[in-house]
C-alpha cells in the first residue's frame, strides 16, 4: 500500500477510456506553478486537455489514446510534480503553519536586546511602589505601570495580532492577559515576574539561535568582509569596500592568497583557483578571460579581475543559510505538533480561569489559570533542542537544512549509497599489475602502458598514470597517441606498436589473450576493472584498476545497523559484477546495477510506497533526482558541488563516513528530549494548574512555577549542544 504521507503520492479517483481523474496533495499546493505544470502536461502528444482543481487536490486528463492506463499517466503526473517539488513542499508548509497559532519570530530578536529589556524589567521590580495610596486612573498611569507595559508590547502586540489575525489564542495572547490582569489587580510584580522569567527562557533560544546561524555562516564561509572594487575606468584606484555594497555588474579584483567572494566571470586575468570548496573538484584549475568563477573560491596564484555576476543572497551559500533559517517550510512534524497541541490547550487556560472566577469569585486564583500554559515551555524548548543540534553538526561539518530532517533521520529505516564517490572514494587506483611476456617487468610494461594513455583524460588512464608517478618511472618516448573509441588507445614507441584496452580490442587485433584467462578472473571477482597491455601482436600484461572503498565505511555500516537502519542498499550505474563485489564485501541486503540517475529515483519512489523511510547518500550531481525523492538526501564528502549543496538535505563536508551514523545518532537523541520536555512540561505545568484553581498556589508563585519549569526545559535542550557525535 502507498504510503499517505508521500507529498506526490497519486489516487486514481476514475477511469474510463480517454478519460482519467487522479487525486495527489501535490496538486494542492502548486501556487504560481499551475498554469505552468498544465501547459508542460499538454507538449505530451497523446494529451488532449489537462484541468487541474487546487481546492481538491485533483487533475481530470483527456487523452486520444485509449490503450493507456493510470500507470502510464501517474509516474507521468509524477515526474512533472517533482521538477516543482521543493515549492510545493514550501507552499504546503507555509499554508499548514497557519493553522497554528502565530508566535513571535525569536531567530529575529537580539539576545542583546532581551537582555535590556530583562534588566530593564529587573531594575522596575527593585524599585520601591508608591507609598501614598493612588486612584485606580493615577495607579494605571503612573511611571511603573506604563514602564511595565512598555516592556510588554512585543508580547501584547503579537498577543493581539493572533487574536485578529489568526482568530484564536496564543502563549502571548495568554501572557499578555495575565500581565494586564495583573496590572488591573494592582500587582504590577506579578506582572514584572512573568516578563522577566518568560523572557529569560526566550534569552537562551534566541541565543541558540543566533549562535547555530553564526557556525553555519563560518562553516559556509564564501568571502572576504571587505573587497577591492575597480572602476570601469582605469585610471581610477580600485576601493576597499565591505561585500554588502557589491551589485550585479561591479568588478572585483581578487589577488593571489584571497578568497573570491561572488559568482561571476573573468574579465580580466588568469589565475588558479582551488574550487575543491564549491565543485569539488580535487586538483586547482586554471580559469582565464572569460570564464565563470565562484564564490567561496580561493586563488591559489595570479591576479584577476570578477565582474559579478551574483552577489549577497543570490550566492549558493547565502541561499542555504537562508534555507536552513527559513522555519516556515523546515519546521519538524514533531514542532508543528507542539505547535498544534499548545493551540489547543490555551483556549482550556481561558477556560479554566472562567470556571474558576465564576465558582470562587477570586481574580487571583483565576489570574493563575492564565500565567500556566502548557504552549511556552513546549514552543521553546522543542525549537531550541532542534537549534541546538544544527548548532551541533554544523561544527562537526554537517549542515542540516531544517528541523524536519532531523525527525526524518531519526525515523529513518532504510539507507540507499550511491557507489562510486560515496562507498568508494571516486579515485581509481592500480591494483594488480600482471606480465606475461619473457624478459619483461612490471615497471617497464606499466610504463608502456603510460606511454599509450599519456594524452587521455579517461579516469582509467588517471589511474595507470599516477601508478607509474608512485614508482618514481619515466615514461618511454613515443607518437602521437590515436584512440579507438570505446575500445582502446595506441601509439609507437620506438618501431614497435603499444595498445591498451578491453578484451574486445586485442581481440579485434588478433591479439591472443587465453593465457591470461585465470589471472583475469581472479582479478574480476576482486571486482577490478581489467586493462589489456599488447606490444605489437603479443599480449604483455593485464593492469587490475579498481576504486577501493572509502576508509571506516564498512564500520558506518555496522554502526547503522545498530542505529536502527533494517535496510542497507546499493544503487550504482556501475557494472553488475562490480556492484555484486562491493555489496558483498560491505555487507549489503542488497543491490541494483548499471542504473541511469532517473532509475535510482524511481527506486527510492519504490521504497516509499511501501513505507519505507528513507535514506539517500550520494555525490549530489548524477544522484540529485534520488536525493530529491528520498525521506533525507546527504551529500557525502569532497565530491559534493553547488548542485550538491542544494539538492542534498543533509551535506557532510569531510570524506568520514562515519558522520553519516553520528548524525542519525544527534537525530534520536533530539528527538529523546523533545519527548522528556513535553513530559515534563505537561506533568509539572498541570500539577501546577491544580494548585492554582485550588488557591493552594497564588499567582505570583503560579508564574515562577511555570516559567521556571520553561527554563528547565529549555536547558534540557540545551545540552544537545555539547552532545558529542563522535561517541
Amino acid at each position: 500500500m502507498a504510503s499517505r504521507n508521500y507529498l506526490l503520492n497519486c489516487e486514481i479517483l476514475h477511469e474510463i477510456r480517454g478519460r482519467i481523474r487522479i487525486r495527489s496533495r501535490a496538486l494542492k499546493h502548486l501556487g504560481v506553478h499551475k498554469e505552468e505544470i498544465t501547459k508542460r502536461l499538454m507538449q505530451v502528444h497523446y494529451i488532449k486537455s489537462v484541468e487541474i482543481s487546487t481546492i481538491t487536490g485533483s487533475i481530470l486528463i483527456y487523452s486520444d489514446n485509449f490503450s493507456l492506463t493510470g500507470e502510464n499517466f501517474v509516474p507521468l503526473l509524477q515526474n512533472t510534480l517533482n521538477v516543482y517539488l521543493v515549492d510545493i513542499y514550501k507552499n504546503e508548509k507555509k499554508e499548514t503553519s497557519n493553522k497554528y497559532v502565530i508566535e513571535r519570530r525569536l531567530q529575529e530578536e537580539s539576545p542583546k536586546e532581551i537582555m535590556k529589556n530583562i534588566g530593564a524589567a529587573v531594575l522596575l521590580l527593585l524599585l520601591p511602589g508608591s507609598k501614598t495610596k493612588l486612584t485606580e486612573i493615577r495607579r494605571l498611569f503612573n511611571y511603573k505601570t506604563l514602564s511595565t507595559i512598555s516592556l510588554a508590547l512585543p508580547v501584547l502586540k503579537n498577543g493581539i495580532f493572533s487574536l485578529i489575525k489568526n482568530k484564536r489564542p496564543n502563549a502571548d495572547t495568554l501572557s499578555s492577559t495575565a500581565i494586564i490582569s495583573s496590572i488591573a489587580l494592582g500587582s504590577e510584580r506579578t506582572a514584572l515576574t512573568i516578563m522577566i522569567l518568560e523572557r529569560i527562557a526566550e534569552l537562551l533560544t534566541a541565543y541558540t539561535m543566533k549562535k547555530t546561524r553564526g557556525v553555519i555562516k563560518d562553516m559556509l564561509s564564501v568571502g572576504e568582509s571587505y573587497v577591492w572594487k575597480a572602476s570601469e575606468d582605469e585610471d581610477q584606484v580600485a576601493k576597499k569596500v565591505p561585500i554588502e555594497e557589491i551589485k550585479k555588474g561591479d568588478l572585483i579584483l581578487v589577488q593571489t592568497g584571497e578568497k573570491i567572494s561572488v559568482d561571476g566571470t573573468i574579465e580580466k586575468g588568469s589565475a588558479v583557483i582551488d574550487q575543491s570548496a564549491i565543485t569539488g573538484e580535487y586538483m586547482p584549475v586554471k580559469k582565464e578571460t572569460g570564464q565563470e568563477v565562484f564564490a567561496g573560491t580561493l586563488l591559489k596564484s595570479g591576479n584577476i579581475t570578477v565582474r559579478a555576476e551574483k552577489v549577497g543572497d543570490d550566492r549558493t551559500a547565502s541561499r542555504i543559510i537562508k534555507l536552513v533559517e527559513d522555519a516556515s517550510f523546515n519546521k519538524a512534524d514533531i514542532q508543528s505538533y507542539a505547535d498544534a497541541f499548545s493551540a489547543q490547550l490555551i483556549p482550556l487556560n481561558f477556560l479554566l480561569a472562567g470556571i474558576v472566577y465564576a465558582s470562587t469569585r477570586n481574580l487571583q486564583k483565576a489570574l493563575s489559570m492564565l500565567v500556566i500554559d502548557y504552549s511556552c515551555g513546549i514552543r521553546l524548548s522543542t525549537a531550541t533542542a532542534f537549534s541546538a543540534s544544527i548548532n551541533t553538526a554544523a561544527k562537526n561539518g554537517i549542515l542540516i537544512k531544517g528541523s524536519n530532517y532531523l525527525e526524518e533521520l531519526s525515523k529513518a529505516d532504510t539507507v540507499i549509497f550511491d557507489k562510486t564517490g560515496t562507498i568508494t572514494e571516486g579515485k581509481p587506483k592500480v591494483q594488480t599489475v600482471k606480465t606475461f611476456a619473457k624478459n619483461m617487468k612490471d615497471d617497464r610494461m606499466i610504463a608502456l602502458a603510460a606511454a599509450a594513455e599519456e594524452t587521455s583524460t579517461h579516469p582509467l588512464a588517471s589511474a595507470i598514470l599516477n601508478e607509474v608517478r608512485n614508482r618514481g618511472l619515466k615514461i618511454p618516448r613515443h607518437k602521437e597517441d590515436v584512440i579507438k573509441v570505446a575500445r582502446g588507445i595506441e601509439t609507437y614507441v620506438n618501431r614497435d606498436i603499444i595498445r591498451v584496452g578491453s578484451r574486445r580490442y586485442m581481440e579485434e587485433n588478433n591479439i591472443l589473450v587465453e593465457m591470461s584467462a585465470d589471472v583475469v578472473k581472479g582479478m574480476q571477482n576482486n571486482g577490478e576493472i581489467v586493462i589489456y597491455v599488447a606490444k605489437n601482436e603479443n599480449l604483455i600484461g593485464v593492469i587490475g584498476v579498481s576504486d577501493p572503498p572509502r576508509e571506516n565505511i564498512k564500520k558506518a555500516m555496522n554502526r547503522l545497523r545498530n542505529q536502527g537502519i533494517d535496510d542497507i542498499v546499493l544503487l550504482t550505474g556501475d557494472l553488475k559484477q562490480q556492484a555484486e563485489t562491493i555489496a558483498s564485501r560491505m555487507s549489503m541486503d542488497r543491490y541494483e546495477s548499471e542504473l541511469l540517475p532517473e532509475d535510482k529515483a524511481k527506486d527510492i519512489l519504490k521504497f516509499r510506497s511501501i513505507g519505507s523511510k528513507v535514506i539517500m547518500i550520494g555525490d549530489g550531481i548524477n544522484d540529485a533526482p534520488a536525493l530529491s525523492y528520498a525521506n533525507v538526501g546527504i551529500a557525502l564528502g569532497s565530491t559534493r558541488t553547488d548542485v550538491a549543496m542544494e539538492a542534498a538535505d543533509v551535506t557532510i563536508t569531510s570524506d568520514d563516513p562515519l558522520l553519516i551514523p553520528a548524525v542519525i545518532g544527534l537525530a534520536k537523541n533530539t528527538v529523546k528530549i523533545i519527548k522528556q520536555n513535553f513530559a515534563m512540561a505537561i506533568g509539572i505545568n498541570s500539577f501546577a494548574l491544580v494548585l492554582g484553581a485550588t488557591g493552594l498556589l497564588p499567582a505570583i508563585y503560579s508564574s515562577v512555577l511555570h516559567n521556571s519549569i520553561t527554563i528547565l526545559v529549555v536547558g534540557n535542550s540545551l545540552r544537545l549542544l555539547k552532545y558529542d557525535v563522535n561517541k
